[in-house]
């Protein structure tokens, strides 16, 4: 394998994938720029109402990114300073530094060991009478098991919010077959189009679903300062939008989505295959309910030498990523929220995880070539 092969290795290609769309894309982008149709112009609508069809949902808001979609959508929920909202402790810090930031009260909870996602055991054990809402994280590309969690939440009178950041184009199948896409299943959803997503945008940018005519009003005034009528404020909100070129963009990728997890999955076979033998090496699990459509490929390093092999596969020109290295409840930010409860599972983890690169665009000779090099580092 060539030098300059081995230098292209990215846990990403976002500019490989550009070149596949390059022309419908710079179209698309000079016909915003032409009309000069910005702030919330015909390209934000579009896009907002092809993503409705696409996800079987009946309200799509965009805004500016995916931790303003938290926000909003936790604004929108009406919760009072104090109230608890629980979140999983294994998770990127946006998660619950929206909760903190709207002063209400993080409580993190453990996930389950093999699928990275909470589960409603989990979240049982931690619901008081000051629990207002639950956030299910879609970790690496699969749905937690959303109806009983659903179920739970009924029972309990609370919102569910789902950050879906990292599973748009998921399907999770219900125990009577129905089949819906991930973010649509809880009273709000929530996504990041941050340019290494599955559907990831030339800047930042997020999304808010819902089902919910009165919720989808509310959210669309809480983005846009509060206002339905210019200049007439009836709440306190924001200032977050989803401009029009990064919307003509997405818009254009939004048809590629499927095809784009397709790729990823394919990926995701060959890995399998190659480290399914590895005794050191627990490959990603696949829930029975839900698709994965993979914007992480995560192992879990099993003799204590995760370390040991970032480092290895970074002299061999590889990329990886750990996600996340340090519980939530140990960042110092959210100290003032930690009650000294230990996760058992999220502990492990935070030493276990590696992610491979994982994209669109992966070439057979580099996909063999990161194969090797893990088994390799395994054999030696």
């Amino acid at each position: 394998m060539s030098n300059s092969t081995v230098d292209n290795i990215q846990m990403v290609d976002v500019v490989g994938q550009y070149q596949h769309i390059k022309q419908e894309v710079d179209e698309a982008v000079l016909n915003v720029i032409s009309t000069a149709k910005f702030i919330n112009g015909p390209a934000v609508k579009k896009f907002e109402h092809h993503l409705a069809e696409y996800l079987g949902v009946q309200y799509v808001i965009g805004c500016a990114n995916g931790t303003d979609a938290l926000q909003i959508a936790l604004m929108a929920c009406d919760l009072k300073p104090g109230d608890e909202v629980i979140v999983p402790s294994f998770t990127y810090v946006a998660t619950a530094e929206v909760i903190a930031l709207l002063r209400l009260k993080p409580v993190m909870i453990d996930v389950d060991s093999n699928t990275f996602n909470t589960t409603v055991e989990f979240i049982q054990s931690h619901i008081t009478p000051k629990t207002k809402a639950i956030v299910p994280v879609h970790l690496y590309g699969q749905s937690c098991d959303m109806e009983s969690i659903m179920d739970l939440a009924k029972k309990h009178n609370l919102f569910v919010i789902e950050d879906n950041a990292q599973a748009i184009g998921a399907d999770y199948t219900f125990s009577d077959g129905r089949i819906q896409k991930t973010g649509t299943i809880g009273h709000i959803g929530c996504t990041s189009f941050y340019p290494s997503k599955n559907l990831g945008c030339y800047g930042d940018g997020g999304a808010i679903f819902t089902n919910d005519e009165d919720l989808a009003n509310k959210i669309r005034m809480i983005a846009n300062h509060g206002q339905s009528k210019r200049y007439y404020h009836s709440l306190i909100g924001v200032n977050s939008r989803l401009d029009s070129i990064q919307a003509a963009v997405l818009d254009i990728k939004l048809k590629h989505l499927d095809q784009y997890a397709m790729a990823r999955q394919q990926v995701a076979a060959a890995y399998d295959k190659a480290f399914t033998t590895i005794d050191a090496l627990q490959i990603p699990t696949r829930s029975t309910f839900s698709t994965h459509v993979f914007h992480q490929y995560t192992l879990r390093v099993k003799n204590r030498k995760r370390n040991e092999l970032k480092d290895y596969l970074a002299e061999k020109g590889i990329p990886s990523m750990i996600y996340y290295p340090v519980p939530l409840y140990e960042q110092e930010a959210f100290k003032p929220f930690y009650k000294g409860e230990k996760l058992s599972n999220t502990e492990q983890l935070s030493q276990e995880v590696i992610s491979l690169p994982i994209h669109t665009e992966m070439e057979d000779e580099i996909l063999k070539y990161i194969i090797k090099c893990v088994c390799l580092f395994f054999e030696g």
